[in-house]
Parts: C-alpha cells; structure tokens; sequence
C-alpha cells in the first residue's frame, strides 16, 4: 500500500476466516490485506455483511470459537502475530494496547455495574492501579471525553445515561489504558447529527493528543469524508478496493465504491464538474451476497452495471492506477476516467 512496510503499526496479510456450519465451511473473509500506521485513520466502508466487523473481531481474536477461526493470515502488530499468539497473550493485548468501541453502548456496558467500575477495571488489570487510583483516572476520562460533572456521572449506571453519553464511556473505556491502535465499529449509530459530530471532533482531539491509530468502521460515506485518511472498501468478505480518502472520493476505480458515493448527496455531486447541475441520487439495486451464494468470479458482478462474461470466470486482483490507489475490478481505468472526465 501507500505506506512503508517498516512503519506500519499493525499489517494484516491474506487473512481469511471460516466458520464450520450445518452446511459445510463457509468463509466469511477471504484474504483480507491492510495496514495502518500510528496517527492515522483507515476507514473501512461496505454495506452490512461484508466484513467490516468480523475483521474487527479477527483482529482481536473475538470470532466465537466454534463455530469460527482464523484459518490462514497473520496479522502482525509491531511485529508479533496475534493470529497465533496464546490466550493470555490476547487478553494483555485487548483493551490495553489495541481497544475496541463497539457498535451498541446499551448491550455492551454492564447494566449492573456503575461506569466508573468499568472504566477502572482495565486500569485494575493492565495497569495495575488500586481502586482509588483507578476511579481517579476514571473520572479524568470522563472529563477528557467530555461528559459534565464527572464526579457524579462515574457513580451512575448505564441506564441513567443518555445514548450520547453512554457512547463517551464506551470511548473513555477504549482509551484508559493509551492504546495504540482503537478500533471504533459504528461508534455513531443510532446518535443525531449533532453528537454524531462531537464524537468525530472528540476522536480526532485524543488522536491528536495520544497518536493513537483508529480503525473507523462504517457504511457512511459522509462519515469517511469526515473521519478518514485512508479508505478500504469491503464487499463480500474481500478488500475491493483502498487509497488515500481524496483519490477513493474523487476517482472510484470499482463500481461498487461509486454506487457507495453516489447515495449520498454531497459525495455524490462533487464527481461532476463546477456548475453541473447535481445528479439525481442512485442507489445499488440488489444486497450483498451470502456467503452460501459466492460463486466464481466477482461477487458483485450480478448488482454490477458494467459487468461482462469474464466478471463470472475469475475473481480479479487489484490494480494500481495510482500509487496507493488499487480496486479489484477489470474496468478500473475505464471508470476512474469516466469520473475524472
């Protein structure tokens, strides 16, 4: 990718996962590659069912065992495989220095234990703090994510929370240890325009103050637009296409990052030339595919309007028009022309 190798924070190389059903193996990604460096943020973007969050939990080996794992691929954090590394190896790792926002604050807080014991408990654990020390820190996250009179809200319950504020403990939790890689799934669902905004200014000021790296997952292209600098677009379990956010946005190179870009009013239209009149909105007809009904060759061939007979015959590998800019799709210089011209 764009990147040197040598700085690379975390590289994850031809990972796949399988789960083992009624109905045989099923792979659910298939040779996923990426990288991210300190600093930086790669947002991952599809629809729902492509893969966003099972790589997520690949990365921290959260898949549930059985009926999933990790059956080939590495993915090398500052040079250790946590693919293969042990159990107790992984738990030093999770919420220490890789952290992890999940997509629902309701369903992954603990309802019977007050947001300053959750804040604490991996201080307790990786850090090794007492319990004044560790509700100390608490009530300093609280106050750093944002969240108004920390000292009585670190005493509160998740159910006395708003959903805004319940999404900032997610946030303080993820951070309380200074990870060096945070791994935000859908941190803004569910939220109004307006926290929405303040969470995204909130990621950006702790990444500013800690260098942390962030792992943005979404299926908003608005949210990319925000929030990323670089962009990897999955469909169906595979990395379809990735590049610097300004190149991706402005010169699709796969038709399914352009259907993406179209939905969306204001991506959509800043394709066309100054003074064009904006484009009608578009939308991708069909959903994306089981992973019981993968075929040969493309996986997006039959929502796809430019497919052929060779999209049915072979899956193809990516192609670099640009360097740092690659899509997986046989007419990739073809449609990054067409949006340029």
């Amino acid at each position: 990718m764009s990147m040197n190798m040598d700085t690379a924070l975390l590289r994850v190389q031809d990972l796949h996962v399988e789960f083992k059903t009624r109905r045989g193996r099923a792979m659910v990604l298939n040779g996923v590659d990426f990288e991210i460096r300190r600093g930086e943020t790669l947002c991952v973007v599809g629809e729902s069912g492509c893969g966003k969050s099972m790589t997520a939990l690949a990365l921290l080996r959260l898949i549930p065992s059985p009926p999933g794992r990790i059956s080939a691929g590495r993915v090398m954090f500052q040079d250790e495989d946590l693919a293969s590394a042990t159990p107790a190896r992984m738990r030093e790792v999770r919420g220490n220095r890789i952290s992890m926002i999940f997509q629902e604050p309701m369903t992954s807080l603990n309802p019977v234990l007050t947001v300053g014991d959750q804040i604490g408990e991996s201080l307790r654990l990786h850090v090794g703090l007492d319990a004044r020390a560790a509700r100390d820190r608490a009530i300093d996250m609280l106050r750093q994510v944002g969240i108004p009179a920390p000292e009585r809200r670190v005493d509160e319950y998740p159910h006395q929370l708003s959903g805004g504020m319940r999404q900032r403990v997610m946030i303080a939790m993820a951070l309380a240890c200074r990870p060096d890689i945070l791994i935000a799934d859908e941190p803004t669902t569910a939220l109004d325009v307006t926290v929405q905004a303040q969470i995204f200014d909130l990621l950006r000021d702790l990444q500013r103050d800690n260098g942390t790296a962030i792992l943005f997952i979404t299926h908003d292209m608005g949210a990319v637009a925000e929030m990323a600098d670089r962009v990897m677009v999955m469909y169906a379990g595979r990395v379809i296409e990735h590049g610097s956010t300004a190149e991706v946005l402005s010169r699709p190179m796969h038709p399914y990052t352009r259907g993406l870009i179209d939905c969306l009013p204001e991506l959509g239209s800043s394709a066309a030339g100054a003074g064009e009149a904006r484009r009608e909105l578009a939308e991708i007809a069909g959903v994306v595919p089981s992973i019981w009904e993968l075929a040969s060759g493309c996986a997006f061939r039959d929502r796809c309007p430019h497919a052929m007979p060779r999209c049915a015959e072979q899956v193809p590998p990516m192609f670099g028009a640009e360097p740092g800019h690659a899509a997986a799709c046989w007419l990739h210089e073809e449609l990054a022309t067409e949006v340029a011209a």
